[in-house]
């Protein structure tokens, strides 16, 4: 059968505007997105950017914009969308483009990071290294979810306070990757996380729109854990007792 994908590009070397290619191509059902975009880099026009890597939902890097909506090209379908229309296929909103569908992931990984506390290696963990770190099949539950993670910032390209609120929020990934640490029972420095968190334009700047959830490539219930972390941040950082005295 026949597929037509209208693919958003841009070459800052050669346009002044974006614009839209229209490309149709022979396809099943069952064909992923990716495998129509690899058949028109290959078949059509090999000046067609996007990324890719594994090609099988584990690495993230070739999230876009699908008909409206952040997902990963190697994950969806042909069959997932309407395709006796064409298929809309633009990079991640809200971050800056590079080429085509390519956009620059810097200030997102950036993000990340500065929800790390800045401590010294070894107050991180008192573990005696020559031993295991034990954790019960409970403790490790806690935080299970997050670690699914992987990175591919569509959480970030559907996030309501990103897009139009809050272009300074921390976001959703940072804040599920701190909580990934928070909730480890092997974590000496929870408390400087959930500090590190509650700075301007952290934590509290999520209203719980939940697209982050809706898009998750890997099923993660991301607003539900951003939940659970402002309840652990309230109930230590900020406990009622200390409300009622001030």
């Amino acid at each position: 059968m026949k597929v037509t994908l209208k693919i958003f590009r841009f070459n800052p070397e050669t346009d002044k505007q974006p614009h839209y290619d229209h490309f149709t191509i022979e396809a099943n059902p069952e064909d992923r997105i990716l495998d129509c975009l690899n058949k028109i880099r290959w078949e059509q026009d090999s000046s067609l950017s996007y990324r890719m890597s594994c090609a099988h939902g584990v690495c993230g890097s070739d999230a876009v914009t699908i008909n409206g909506s952040p997902a990963l090209a190697c994950q969806k379908l042909v069959k997932d969308y309407d395709y006796s229309k064409e298929l809309v296929i633009e990079p991640l909103k809200f971050f800056p483009l590079i080429k085509d569908l390519n956009v620059d992931m810097r200030l997102f990984f950036k993000r990340i990071k500065a929800a790390n506390p800045k401590q010294p290696a070894e107050k991180v963990s008192s573990v005696d290294m020559e031993k295991e770190r034990a954790q019960s099949i409970q403790e490790r539950a806690e935080f299970d979810d997050a670690i699914k993670c992987v990175l591919c910032g569509c959480c970030v390209a559907a996030c309501p306070v990103e897009l139009e609120q809050d272009h300074k929020f921390v976001g959703p990934a940072a804040i599920l990757r701190a909580q990934r640490y928070i909730f480890d029972s092997r974590t000496q420095d929870a408390t400087e996380r959930m500090r590190v968190l509650e700075k301007p334009h952290g934590v509290w700047g999520c209203k719980s729109y939940f697209m982050c959830t809706v898009v998750c490539p890997k099923n993660i219930k991301v607003t539900e854990a951003i939940l659970k972390t402002k309840k652990k941040i309230i109930q230590e950082l900020h406990p009622k007792n200390d409300q009622e005295t001030s």
